[in-house]
């Protein structure tokens, strides 16, 4: 079997499993079912799945678990997980993810979804979206569904997802689930370190858990690598590079020789790669705009840990962002994979 077929099969079986931002459990055990396959030891904390192999501090890679999904909040109502009011962790007024709540808005007509048990995953029925718009009031997208009326509160009900093909693109509610499947088949190639695996980044908590486990053993790290993807507005951008990194975000700066070793590696390979903090401020000048770097779950945890713990992002560029269409090149995902197999294999 060629490569990119063995890591597409990981991708296919988690994106069936639902992942919504607050009820990720499901999608933990389906992980760790994969992990454990693969005599790779893990342990489940609050909010994080950590995977252990036989060189544990050997590397650390990291990437977010949870999904965008909806969750019922009374009768017959539904509003986006990651904002609901015990969930604003993350609106300060001038975050990406806000930026991105006007842009989705109407994405979502007659989108399919279903709902599920948040501790078993059981299915718990099926529905179509009629309608989404912002609420000033709540400050959150409201979603009319038809099929779902049964539901009580606190039920997530996720966007109804399968990998699509198509030549040399791939498309699915990527993020962050592609960043999974990546670590999971990085352990199929070899690697031996410790990766996590946290719950509700979207909702601005999942460097919480991942900095708690660093506390918790009195580890610090420069070592840090989190996979993600990068969002770009149209597929001609995001086939302008093979990956994204950064050297910044909002947050912290990443001091780490990570980034020199990955773009030397890049450099030998003749893999393109792209600042992600350097492309949105050449935006901003050419546009006479101020979009945000972003804040991202490293810079959260660099900017937590008072610089105990550092590393970089590697990302896959993404277009379609927070939808069930987002679209990336299976060959930007498998020079992602070469990089890391250079480094850590």
């Amino acid at each position: 079997m060629k490569k990119h077929e063995a890591f597409l099969d990981i991708l296919k079986q988690l994106i069936r499993t639902p992942s919504v931002v607050g009820a990720e459990h499901p999608f933990f055990m389906s992980v760790k079912r994969e992990l454990e396959e693969r005599n790779i030891d893990v342990t489940y904390y609050e909010g994080l799945l950590v995977a252990k192999g036989s060189e544990p501090e050997s590397g650390y890679i990291s990437a977010h678990a949870d999904r965008h999904g909806l969750v019922c909040t009374g009768p017959n109502e539904f509003q986006y997980s990651a904002f609901i009011a015990q969930n604003r962790g993350e609106l300060t007024g001038n975050s990406v993810s806000e930026e991105l709540l006007n842009d989705i808005t109407d994405r979502f007509h007659m989108q399919k979804v279903q709902a599920y048990e948040p501790w078993s995953g059981i299915y718990m029925g099926y529905g179509v979206i009629e309608r989404s718009y912002i609420c000033k009031k709540r400050g959150n997208l409201v979603f009319e569904i038809s099929g779902l009326e049964h539901l009580i509160p606190n039920i997530p009900v996720a966007f109804m997802d399968k990998l699509s093909i198509e030549k040399d693109l791939i498309s699915a509610q990527l993020d962050n689930v592609i960043s999974v499947a990546i670590i999971i088949y990085l352990y199929q190639l070899g690697y031996k370190g410790t990766a996590f695996f946290s719950a509700s980044e979207e909702a601005a908590k999942s460097w919480r858990f991942t900095l708690e486990w660093f506390m918790r053993f009195d580890i610090s790290t420069d070592q840090l690598l989190v996979l993600d993807t990068s969002p770009f507005p149209t597929i001609d951008e995001v086939l302008a590079q093979d990956i994204v990194l950064r050297n910044e975000d909002t947050s912290a700066q990443f001091l780490s020789d990570l980034n020199a070793k990955i773009t030397k590696i890049c450099d030998a390979k003749k893999i393109s790669y792209r600042f992600k903090d350097e492309y949105i401020k050449e935006y901003n000048k050419k546009n006479n705009t101020a979009k945000s770097l972003g804040r991202t779950e490293l810079g959260r945890i660099i900017n937590g840990s008072n610089g105990r713990i550092q590393g970089t992002t590697l990302q896959v560029p993404t277009s379609g962002y927070h939808t069930v269409e987002e679209t990336a090149s299976i060959k930007s995902v498998m020079k992602l994979i070469s990089v890391l197999e250079e480094i850590y294999c």
